[in-house]
Formats: C-alpha cells, sequence, structure tokens
C-alpha cells in the first residue's frame, strides 16, 4: 500500500477490518473517536513542543523522529478513518466541499501569502 496506488475506500476497509477483528465496535461511537482523534492528535504536536522554528528543518533527516512523527500521523489518520466509518461520512466528497467553500471564503488574490485581510 502506498498513496499512489491506495484509495480511500481502500483504507476505510482496512480500518473496518482491524475494528471487527477485535470486536471493538461498541466503543469506537462518535464521542469515544473525536476525543481519540483529539488525543492523538495532541501526541503528534509533543514532537514539536519546545522546538523553534529554525530546528524543524532538520527533522526530515531524522530517521528515528520521522518514523515516530509518521505514527502519531497514522493513529490520527486511522481513528478519522474509523469516525468517518461510523458516521458514514464520505470523505473525499466531504472534503471537496469543504475546500470549495474555503475557496470561496478565502480567494487567492485577497489571501495569497497572508492569513487575514
Amino acid at each position: 500500500m502506498n498513496d499512489s496506488n491506495t484509495t480511500i475506500a481502500d483504507l476505510k476497509a482496512l480500518m473496518e477490518r482491524f475494528v471487527a477483528e477485535r470486536a471493538w465496535q461498541p466503543f469506537h461511537d462518535p464521542k469515544n473517536l473525536s476525543a481519540s482523534i483529539a488525543i492523538e492528535a495532541a501526541e503528534l504536536m509533543e514532537h514539536f513542543q519546545w522546538l523553534r522554528s529554525d530546528q524543524l528543518e532538520s527533522l526530515p533527516d531524522d530517521a528515528e523522529k520521522m518514523a515516530a512523527i509518521g505514527e502519531e500521523l497514522a493513529d490520527v489518520f486511522a481513528y478519522v478513518l474509523s469516525f468517518a466509518n461510523r458516521m458514514n461520512i464520505d470523505l473525499a466528497s466531504t472534503l471537496k466541499t469543504k475546500m470549495e467553500k474555503n475557496a470561496r471564503k478565502y480567494p487567492p488574490e485577497q489571501f495569497r501569502g497572508r492569513y487575514r485581510t
């Protein structure tokens, strides 16, 4: 599996099987899954806590740190996929709609290179 040849449907099915094999469905309600997303996102943020901006450039050169960061990101993504499964959310169409809304809210001619009007 890699980003080039794996669909969101493939990943959602992977998570669905993983959860089903362990009979975790009763624990994977929207409240618990949304909390898990936040918890794992905080664990991802820990890898950057106290780093100065100039220290970020060297991170990709540290294989061990990048592996740990990747694992935390994968945890976040796994819970996002499980949440989408549980709530029957089509991630691709939902993201497309949200990005269209963001494009209207943040037109490039007004926001290129800045985040405020």
